[in-house]
Order: structure tokens, then sequence, then C-alpha cells
């Protein structure tokens, strides 16, 4: 009664196929003489302040167009690595592909090329332009350097900001709050925790998240713990293995991640919002492991909602970093998860508020310096409907025009219309 497919696999659209995989899984298979033709996952949308926040933007919208507010050539935009979408455009219209997935799949990477070639077909779009992420291992970015055409490369969180002013229709320039797991930053690092000032052309980072490790790569996305340790490991040092939310280790194995934090062995570093959060769920019981993306922050997101109040926590601390961008430190924030008052519920609550205050203060300073009274909120932590409503009411009690996503997912869903827009600038510009 869903779509076939195995976790992680893209979904299966013959009967024969279902049968030699889904054997073991499924005691009965109801099918239908009706061949699929084109892959298309179920839209998923959650309603934030009575109108749709898209999580997947799939059946039922594709490929219904979204409507520039600029003039746009033939161009190709690849999306992100991961929850992964293309999108075409033709004069002041954008059509985005339906839900793909995450690339890192072989057969899943196989649908993407059939999508790009379906959806030009269907749209009868001959493209002039290709625009992909400036990571250089994302498999959509190789697609694009052999795709032996003009190509613009687009920075992560640049993306994000553009999507959600196209789907607006803004020009100009605006604030940027961008929240994610992960995109490559323009100085190499992982960034996740963004403010950004800019438009379609360029933007400024003027401000982030506090950079941490991320001990053992993509083991720290997986295990909330390691984010812990990496934010309050500079604070406590070797007491932080006394805390009763980390696991109990050998001490080759302290000593090792000890060192791994303090000379960056497998440990880059990371501003990304989304770590945060899973460090955040560790401390209040909220989850241990992430088994899929967000899933920590969707606990944490779940425990606050039960909570009829929010526990008194510490304040994100503002400062300048030696970039000289405003920084957003939350380790005092995560030491009041330890040991503030409060049950697990209102402390979960009380992270959120602190969070969606402290953005307010640096959305604030920004306007100080740029002026800029516009801000939009984008990138795959914004599906966190609590977080979102929070940090709403918190600019717009500033005195903000807040936008935040409506036609496309604030996730990695979107990227691939953000790289459609600022390809488009630099088309016009070039």
């Amino acid at each position: 009664m869903t779509s076939a497919n195995a976790s992680d696999e893209p979904m299966i659209s013959e009967d024969q196929e279902a049968q030699e995989k889904l054997s073991g899984i499924a005691d009965a298979m109801l099918t239908h003489n009706r061949p699929i033709q084109v892959r298309t996952d179920d839209s998923v949308v959650r309603v934030f302040q009575g109108s749709p926040l898209f999580y997947r933007r799939s059946r039922g919208y594709v490929p219904r167009p979204v409507q520039l507010p600029f003039v746009s050539g033939s161009i190709l935009a690849m999306g992100a690595e991961l929850k992964n979408t293309v999108c075409l455009t033709r004069g002041n219209q954008a059509f985005l592909s339906q839900h793909i997935g995450d690339l890192q799949n072989e057969e899943t990477y196989r649908i993407f090329q059939q999508t790009i070639s379906h959806l030009a077909e269907i749209m009868e779009i001959k493209p002039q332009l290709v625009v992909c992420d400036q990571h250089p291992d994302y498999l959509s970015t190789r697609f694009a350097e052999g795709a032996g055409l003009p190509l613009v490369r687009v920075q992560h969180h640049h993306a994000h900001l553009a999507a959600c002013m196209a789907e607006h229709g803004l020009d100009g320039e605006v604030i940027g709050v961008i929240f994610d797991g992960t995109g490559l930053g323009d100085d190499g690092t992982v960034w996740g925790g963004e403010f950004l000032a800019g438009g379609y052309r360029t933007v400024r980072r003027m401000g982030h998240l506090r950079q941490v490790r991320l001990p053992g790569g993509d083991r720290a996305a997986r295990e909330p713990w390691r984010m812990a340790l990496a934010w309050l490991y500079d604070r406590l040092g070797e007491q932080v293995w006394s805390l009763p939310v980390l696991p109990q280790l050998a001490e080759s194995e302290q000593q090792l991640l000890g060192a791994m934090l303090q000379r960056g062995i497998n440990s880059p570093l990371t501003s990304s919002m989304g770590r945060l959060f899973d460090a955040a769920a560790l401390l209040t019981g909220a989850a241990t492991r992430n088994s899929f993306d967000g899933q920590a922050g969707m606990a944490l997101e779940a425990l606050a909602e039960t909570a009829g109040r929010a526990a008194d926590l510490p304040e994100m601390t503002l400062h300048r970093s030696d970039n000289g961008a405003l920084q957003l430190d939350a380790t005092d924030l995560l030491l009041g998860l330890l040991g503030g008052g409060g049950t697990p519920a209102e402390r979960a609550l009380g992270f959120h508020l602190a969070l969606a205050t402290a953005v307010g203060e640096v959305a604030g300073r920004i306007r100080e310096l740029t002026g800029l009274r516009r801000v939009v909120l984008s990138g795959g932590v914004f599906q966190n409907r609590l977080l979102t409503e929070m940090v709403y009411t918190s600019l717009a009690g500033c005195g903000f025009e807040v936008y935040s996503h409506r036609l496309v997912p604030p996730n990695d869903g979107g990227i691939a219309l953000g790289q459609a827009a600022v390809a488009a600038h630099v088309e016009q510009r070039g």
C-alpha cells in the first residue's frame, strides 16, 4: 500500500524486480497490469502557520512550475547530493523534478540521469548552461562537469538563500539565516549554521555558529555523543568523560579522541546547526543515534512539543571570530541542558527558545551593519516547525520581514531552484 523500496533504495517500478528485491521484506505484493512509466515518490507536507511546509515535493506537484521574479535562459541545475532534485528553467518559469533521493546510491544516480533526460524531453527544454554545487566530490558535480555545457558552481548555502528569495519573488539583498547539516563553505570547512547577507549574484558571510570539530568525520553525523564531546571538550577537558551521557570508553580510546579534537585528525571543522541539534538531543535524552538523516533533531523537537513551559537556560553568547564575522557560541547553553532545572522536555523547549532568541540578536546586529530588514529562512533544520515558528516570532518582533519556504522544501530538495536562480543572474551579468 506504499511505494516499493528498501530503505535508501529508489522506488521499484517493475513487478519482477519487486519480487526479487522485496521477497524477504513483504509478506504479499499487490500488482497491476498498468506499468509504471516514471518513478515519482510521495510528496510529504506539514502545515506551518496555516500553509504548506514541504518536506518532499514530488507526486501531485511536479512538474508544476515555480514562477520566477526574473527571466532566465535555458538552465539545468543539478541540485545537491542528498534529497536530490533537478531543475530546468525557461523564461520566468522553473520546473523542479520529483524527489530523486540520495545520489550516493548507484541505482539512484542512474535514475538521476534518467530524470534529467525525461524532464528535458517533456518540457521541451534544451539546456544552454549547467549549474552545480561547488563540492568537487558530489556525483551531481561530476555529471555537470561532463555535460559539455558552460558550467557555474554555486556555494550550497547561497543556493538555499536564493531558493527562498526566488519562490517569494524577492529581488535586491536580504539577510539569510541558513541552518542545515552540511555544505562545503568558501573556506573549505563544513558550513551549516550561517548568517548571510546578499542576493542572487553574491553573498557575504556575516555570522555563523562557532566551529567545532567533527570527531570521526561522517561518524559524527550518526553518533550524537561525538558532537556533544566536540562542543564540551574545550570547556571541560578530560572531565568531559565523567558525563553519564557519553559512552564508557577505554582510557586509550578517550586519549585518541582527545588527540583527534586537539590536532584535527579525521576531525574537520564545522559550523553545522544540524550537528548542534544532535548534541542537544543527546544531552536531553531525546536521542542517542541518527539512523536516518535528522532523526535526533526530530526527536528533540518532538520532546520539546510535550513541554508546558520552557526551562530557564543560559543564553548563547555572541562575539567576533578571527575572520571578523559574528560568532554564536552554544557551549553555555549545552552545559545548561546538563545541569539546568526542569524536565528533559522543558530543557528541550528551552533550547529551541534560546536559539530563536539568539537568531533575533544576530539578525539585529547584521541589520545595523547593512540596513537590511528582510530575512529568509532556509536549510533542512527549518523543517523543525517549532524552531521555525519561534524564529519567525523572534524576528517579526524585532521589526523584520520574514520569509520561509512554501513552494519548495527548505531542505536540499529546494537547492536546485536556488542554483538556477543564481546561475540566471550570472548569465545575465556575463
